[in-house]
């Protein structure tokens, strides 16, 4: 006889449940910057990376590069983020301006306020082990090589 505690519902529906609640929470306080999360994310990896080529930074961020191409845009548009020539003619190389440096200073403030708050509300325990379990989920459901991560 099977007497194992069995996972009950979707365990897909509670992620994406959990990952709004959270995204909702970060998007209200970097928001106040004008920034989304996203782009707070992207901004960041630019200014962290930059210059890098596109390709590169699709694969730092694990994301593919049409998603990158739709997230930079607001970014360029804004004057935050530049998408210039390479050193060659076929490669472009992405960089912050010095406005997307301090874009990204002000969001990284907001951002601080908003993962305190997380801190607070679940507990910094909870919130380690649950950094740990997402990091051992990931490892195991990591795609196979030459897959690639775009749900961004």
């Amino acid at each position: 006889m099977d007497t194992a505690v069995k996972p009950q519902g979707c365990t897909n529906l509670k992620l994406r449940q959990l990952m709004r609640r959270v995204a909702q929470h970060y998007d209200a306080e970097v928001g106040k910057t004008g920034l989304k999360g996203t782009q707070y994310s992207l901004l960041s990896y630019v200014v962290k990376l930059g210059p890098i080529r596109p390709g590169d930074l699709a694969r730092e961020m694990k994301i593919g590069p049409s998603t990158l191409t739709r997230n930079l845009r607001p970014l360029i548009d804004a004057g935050w983020v530049t998408l210039g020539p390479g050193p060659d003619g076929r490669s472009r190389l992405i960089q912050a301006t010095d406005a997307g440096r301090d874009k990204r200073q002000e969001a990284q403030r907001r951002w601080r306020v908003a993962q305190e708050a997380i801190n607070n509300t679940l507990g910094v325990a909870n919130v380690l082990a649950l950094h740990a379990l997402i990091d051992d989920c990931m490892a195991l459901l990591a795609p196979a090589p030459g897959g690639e991560d775009d749900d961004e």
